[in-house]
């Protein structure tokens, strides 16, 4: 073989295998993110990031709604979300929630509706004085009235594993217990997109 076609096959040899080298795991490795010391705020962010799976362990059930949120709503998602933590409960826990207040109020803190209130139902999980959820004033506070839910929440046996609508009708025992689950994905939405923020 001659010394020019010689140099030329090394040459192609060369960059397949160069090729290979960045084309494979080191150049996976240029993709991924650096990694990030415990305790870094880059750590902290990817650790409190929630699961897909943990959010919705049971697919959704049903049909799926959805409403667009204005501001206070939002600020509604965000008390919820932080009344869980300050509970020391997880991201399915805010699921529940957020998917019980959406069915409840649509996430809306309501007051007392005159003909059209149901009873005496008030605030963000239409909770009711008359059966011991707290005053009317608790219960249209969001933070109270996520913290009384997440309570009762609490003594539910097992909730964990539970289909969204059962752990919500334990909980809220509603003429209509099927009508949480329509809300899961929404919830599911919102607290991937709040949970951090």
């Amino acid at each position: 073989m001659n010394t020019m076609l010689r140099k030329s096959v090394l040459g192609v040899a060369g960059l397949v295998f160069a090729g290979g080298v960045i084309g494979g795991p080191v150049g996976a490795a240029l993709d991924t993110p650096a990694y990030a010391a415990p305790g870094s705020p880059v750590a902290a962010v990817q650790a409190e990031k929630p699961d897909a799976g943990k959010l919705m362990p049971h697919g959704v059930q049903g049909a799926q709604s959805r409403i667009p949120l204005d501001a206070e709503q939002t600020a509604n998602v965000k008390a919820i979300i932080e009344a869980t933590k300050k509970a020391g409960m997880d991201e399915r826990a805010a699921v529940v929630a957020i998917a019980t207040s959406l069915q409840e109020s649509k996430l809306e803190n309501l007051g007392h509706l005159g003909d059209r209130n149901d009873h005496d139902s008030q605030g963000l999980f239409q909770q009711r004085p008359s059966s011991g959820w707290g005053t009317v004033e608790q219960i249209t506070d969001p933070q109270y009235s996520t913290t009384a839910f997440l309570k009762g929440l609490k003594q539910v046996d097992g909730w964990q594993d539970m289909p969204l609508t059962e752990a919500a009708q334990t909980v809220q025992v509603s003429a209509y217990p099927d009508h949480y689950a329509q809300w899961e994905k929404q919830a599911a939405d919102l607290v991937t997109e709040h949970w951090t923020s």
